[in-house]
């Protein structure tokens, strides 16, 4: 980190109250926000602590503009195409503020500077959903309230502009056939560099865009609800002493959309970083659709195994491939899991025509 950024950022917290606070490092993930814990110490040797989190704005392309054409978002680079907030404090705190309304558990956000990038959060605490189960703690529950979240939200039609106290404002774009499209291929781009196979040919992408067109389609006629979009074990957090839904803490949120309800359940249920097993996934997809006598059963299903295989094909590329081959190796151990998940996806008769693609140029041993 450059010393003027770190002296941007103790200026911040000096003038939001929080200078006299003892910063601790907290672990990151693949994108380029980091976060600290500030503890506050009182008389007693105890005291409050807050999670403070740095996303300079210099380090991600632009983001989406409303309205923008396809070509315009393309030539904008891929947080625009996809429809990615390439972290913005913006989208975070209006993000923030519309789950609060709904008296769900996002974190307050007690201090923030959009245009430096920085903000000081409600600490929710370390119980991570992810944490919790490998340490033993029963799973069913946590993910029952998570479903719970996902039916409280889906109950009612989001609005385009999502807005916060202090005139902060972010559109609620939808996840449409352009952005699921622009994800889906980046397989196509980042898995033969890392699986060492040759470059996919141009017959076999035309393949690939003719099979998987149906699915984006779909993806976009049904984008109605609020979507998280990175709704899985690491970023819940288990609030028991709260109540009904709100006992779900939630982070990471700020690349939210207007998706398909499909969307986020398959973040939830084919976790690429720990393993759902068969039976946790059809309960809760039973719990979610009892909650949901206006779906239809069947399609939605359809619906829900099309997009997973979707998700996990740019999970394998642009999140995995990708950041090993950019000297994460860790990311490597979750890959088996995400080609089980594809491949149990592919299982569906509805998607023979993907699961012969993969078969054909993708094989077994290439598939790690």
């Amino acid at each position: 980190m450059s010393s003027e950024r770190e002296t941007a950022k103790a200026a911040f917290l000096s003038s939001h109250g929080y200078g006299d606070t003892r910063r601790e490092s907290l672990g990151g993930d693949a994108s380029t926000r980091s976060y600290e814990r500030l503890h506050r110490a009182d008389s007693e040797g105890g005291g409050a602590s807050f999670i403070f989190m740095d996303q300079p704005p210099s380090m991600e392309s632009v983001v989406c503009p409303p309205g923008a054409s396809d070509a315009d978002r393309i030539a904008l680079g891929y947080n625009a195409a996809a429809r990615l907030a390439a972290g913005s404090v913006a989208a975070f705190v209006a993000t923030a503020a519309y789950l609060r309304e709904r008296g769900l558990s996002a974190p307050v956000i007690l201090a923030h500077d959009i245009e430096a990038g920085l903000a000081v959060l409600e600490d929710l605490g370390d119980g991570l959903y992810a944490t919790l189960i490998a340490d033993g703690q029963d799973e069913r529950p946590l993910y029952e309230a998570a479903v719970d979240v996902q039916i409280a939200l889906h109950a009612e039609i989001p609005p385009d502009v999502l807005t916060a106290p202090g005139g902060v404002t972010w559109p609620l774009l939808t996840y449409d056939t352009l952005a699921l499209k622009v994800a889906t291929d980046t397989f196509l781009e980042w898995w033969p560099k890392f699986a060492r196979l040759p470059a996919f040919s141009p017959e076999a992408v035309a393949e690939w865009d003719v099979l998987w067109a149906p699915v984006w389609a779909r993806g976009e006629a049904g984008a109605t609800v609020f979507t998280h979009r990175d709704y899985h074990a690491q970023n819940l957090i288990w609030l028991p002493e709260r109540e009904g839904p709100s006992r779900v803490g939630l982070l990471d949120f700020q690349d939210a959309l207007r998706a398909h309800p499909a969307w986020d359940l398959t973040h939830l249920l084919q976790d690429a970083r720990r393993d759902v097993s068969p039976e946790t996934e059809t309960a809760m997809l039973d719990r979610y659709l009892a909650a949901r006598q206006d779906l239809d059963r069947e399609a939605f299903i359809a619906d829900y195994r099309a997009l997973a295989a979707s998700n996990a094909a740019r999970i394998l590329g642009r999140v995995f491939a990708r950041q090993a081959l950019l000297g994460r190796p860790q990311y490597e151990a979750y890959m088996p899991r995400t080609w089980r998940y594809l491949e149990r996806n592919l299982r569906d008769p509805a998607m023979a025509g993907l699961k012969a693609w993969f078969d054909a140029h993708v094989p077994a041993g290439a598939r790690r």
